[in-house]
């Protein structure tokens, strides 16, 4: 089972994002579920969404408490939330930041077994060429997908079709897609 736990503000959409992934896994021909965490349940506090993937069916109904992924959408929670605990050695963090990872004061994290697990993406900035909006969640997705390869390119394309109709639906197919390249691209550098 994959594990993923995402991190944001109210207004976001990590909630969407964490029902978009599992839509794509769905898609993908497994199995999945998405469900939010709510604190003041107002915009701009935090908000934490998770999602679980598999091959056999998911039992499991509790918050994720140990991640194989981390998505943190709102880098400004960085050093005021709790958002690393219970992740795997060998996991995965992206961030929505166009800062360096010594910028963000998370150096330390390139000490992990494995460093091409972490990346940063700037999912606000694309969101805002692509979408036109500063709604970061399907670009971490698209990120997300390239870092991970949890959910496949298509799947996650179709998952944001249906979600969202024609043209926006094409603005948010473009931004995953842009991201995916991102992390593609430095991956391969």
């Amino acid at each position: 089972m994959f594990q993923v736990r995402v991190h944001g503000r109210g207004g976001q959409g990590v909630v969407t994002a964490a029902e978009l992934l599992s839509v794509a896994a769905f898609l993908d021909g497994r199995t999945a579920q998405a469900f939010p965490s709510f604190g003041s349940e107002r915009m701009g506090a935090p908000v934490m969404a998770f999602c679980r993937i598999a091959d056999e069916p998911i039992r499991v109904r509790e918050p994720v408490t140990e991640p194989d992924a981390i998505v943190v959408a709102d880098a400004g929670l960085l050093h005021h939330v709790v958002l690393f605990d219970g992740l795997d050695p060998d996991g995965y963090v992206l961030i929505n930041s166009a800062r360096s990872w010594d910028d963000l004061g998370l150096g330390e994290l390139r000490d992990r077994p494995h460093p091409e697990r972490l990346a940063t993406v700037p999912a606000t900035d694309i969101a805002r060429q692509c979408i036109g909006r500063p709604l970061p969640n399907t670009c971490l997705l698209g990120a997300l997908a390239a870092l991970t390869g949890v959910v496949s390119a298509p799947a996650l394309e179709q998952a944001l079709r249906r979600r969202f109709a024609g043209e926006l639906g094409e603005r948010n197919v473009l931004a995953a897609r842009t991201a995916y390249e991102h992390v593609g691209s430095v991956a391969r550098a």
